[in-house]
C-alpha cells in the first residue's frame, strides 16, 4: 500500500544516492530512525528525513565518528532549524578548510626542510601531529558555536523588550573616540556585530577568548577589514597585558565559568586605567526558570545544567563578590521576558543547554515535539531576570 509522502527503505536510499544498508545501519546505530514503521516491520521515510540524513553524510566525510554523529544531531526538520543548521555547517566547512590549509602548510615546510637541509625539522613534525589531530576540539568548537546561536536567536526573536540585549548592553558602555577597549569570553562577537555602526571610527576593540574557535567566528561575523578590531586567545585569569591597559573591560555572561573568580576580577582590575570602568553581566536565580520546570514535567530525569551557574556568580551575589576587588559596584536590571506560541525555538534552547538532554530527548523527540507543542500552543511565558554590574577602578 503507497503512503503518501512516504519512500520506503530502498526509494530513500535511491533519492539519497546511498544504499539500502546504509540506511539500515544509522536506523540500527540509532541515527536516523524511519519516520513510519508499519506492522510487518517496513520502515519508511519521508522527505524532511533527507535533511538529517544530509547533515550526518557531511559530518561523516569530515571525518567524525558515529558517537561524536548522534551527539552533534538530533531529530528535527523544522525549516527554521534546518536553516540554523545548514548555517552552521557552512561554518564547518569553512573550519575544515582552514585546518586543511595549515596542514597543507606544515607539509611543504617540512618537505623543504629535508630538501635544504637533508635533515627532518621536528618541530614540523610536532605541528603536523597537532594540526591532523585536532577532531576533538573541532567537534567541541562546532557544538559550542551550536549552542550559542541557539541561545542567541531564542533571546534575540523572542523577546518582548524591544531593544535587545546586546543594544542595551553597548548602551551601558558609553564608548568614545580614542577608547581602548577589552572583551573576554567574545563568544562569536554578537555585541559587536549587533552594534558596529555605533562604534566610533577611532576606538579600539581587543576581543579575547579562551576559545580559539570562537575567536575564528568573531573574527569572520566581523569582517578581517575592520580596523578597529584585535583578537587574543586567553584566559581571563591571565590577561596578558600590561597594567593600566584599557579605559574599559566587558565580561558578558562570562564569570561565573570562571574557576578562580577572585583572581580573574583582580586580573580585570590590574589592566584598568584609573577611574576605567568594569562591566560584567550575570542573571539571576528565577532567569528562564519555565524551561527548567518544563523539561522535568515532561521527564524527571532530564538537567539542563549541572551546576546553578547564578550560585557562582549571579544577580543576588555578584555585588558583594565584586566589592572584595573594586571600590564601587552598580548593579542595572534589564526589564524583559520571553513569550513563546511554537515549540520549535524552545527545542533549539532546551538541546543547547550543557546537561543530560540529549541523552534523553534524542530517543523520545517525537514524542518531545508533541508535549511542546500543547505547552506552547496557548504562549508560553519564559521569565528573564538579568542585569549587569558596573564597576569602578
Amino acid at each position: 500500500m503507497k503512503l503518501p509522502g512516504y519512500h520506503s527503505s530502498g526509494q530513500f536510499a535511491r533519492m539519497a544516492g546511498v544504499s539500502v544498508r546504509t540506511i539500515r545501519f544509522y536506523d540500527k546505530q540509532n541515527i536516523l530512525k524511519p519516520s513510519y514503521v508499519n506492522h510487518s516491520g517496513a520502515r519508511f521515510y519521508t522527505d524532511s528525513d533527507l535533511a538529517r540524513l544530509q547533515q550526518i553524510l557531511l559530518l561523516k566525510y569530515l571525518g567524525f565518528s558515529l558517537d561524536d554523529i548522534r551527539e552533534m544531531t538530533i531529530g528535527n526538520t523544522d525549516y527554521h532549524l534546518l536553516k540554523n543548521s545548514l548555517n552552521l555547517q557552512k561554518k564547518l566547512i569553512q573550519d575544515r578548510i582552514e585546518q586543511m590549509q595549515l596542514v597543507e602548510s606544515a607539509i611543504e615546510n617540512t618537505v623543504r626542510a629535508i630538501e635544504d637541509e637533508h635533515q627532518i625539522d621536528w618541530s614540523h613534525m610536532l605541528d603536523l601531529i597537532h594540526l591532523t589531530g585536532m577532531e576533538k576540539s573541532f567537534k567541541l568548537q562546532y557544538q559550542n558555536a551550536t549552542n550559542i546561536s541557539a541561545r542567541i536567536r531564542l533571546h534575540r526573536d523572542y523577546s518582548r523588550n524591544p531593544q535587545g540585549w546586546f543594544p542595551w548592553i553597548y548602551e551601558q558602555c558609553c564608548i568614545t573616540e580614542d577608547m581602548n577597549v577589552l572583551e573576554v569570553g567574545c563568544g562569536n562577537g554578537a555585541l559587536w556585530t549587533e552594534n558596529l555602526s555605533r562604534l566610533p571610527r577611532n576606538a579600539h576593540i581587543t576581543l579575547s577568548d579562551i576559545s580559539e574557535g570562537m575567536l575564528r567566528d568573531a573574527r569572520r561575523n566581523i569582517g578581517p577589514q575592520d580596523s578597529r578590531f584585535s583578537f587574543r586567545a586567553f584566559d581571563c585569569a591571565r590577561i596578558p597585558f600590561p597594567d593600566q591597559s584599557f579605559d574599559l573591560v566587558i565580561a558578558n555572561h562570562v564569570l561565573f565559568y570562571c574557576k578562580d573568580l577572585l583572581h580573574s576580577c583582580r586580573e580585570i582590575r590590574r589592566v584598568l586605567k584609573p577611574g576605567g570602568r568594569f562591566l560584567c553581566s550575570a542573571y539571576g536565580r528565577d532567569h528562564m526558570k519555565e524551561i527548567s520546570e518544563l523539561v522535568q514535567q515532561f521527564d524527571r530525569h532530564i538537567v539542563l545544567s549541572a551546576e546553578k551557574l547564578y550560585e557562582n556568580f549571579g544577580l543576588e551575589n555578584g555585588r558583594d563578590i565584586l566589592l572584595s576587588c573594586f571600590p564601587k559596584a552598580d548593579c542595572f536590571h534589564y526589564e524583559d521576558s520571553i513569550i513563546l506560541d511554537r515549540p520549535e525555538p524552545l527545542i533549539e534552547y532546551i538541546l543547547s543547554c550543557h546537561g543530560n538532554q540529549n541523552q534523553i530527548l534524542l530517543d523520545r523527540y517525537k514524542e518531545f515535539l508533541a508535549f511542546t507543542q500543547r505547552k506552547t500552543a496557548r504562549g508560553f511565558p519564559i521569565t528573564k531576570n538579568a542585569g549587569i554590574f558596573l564597576c569602578y577602578a
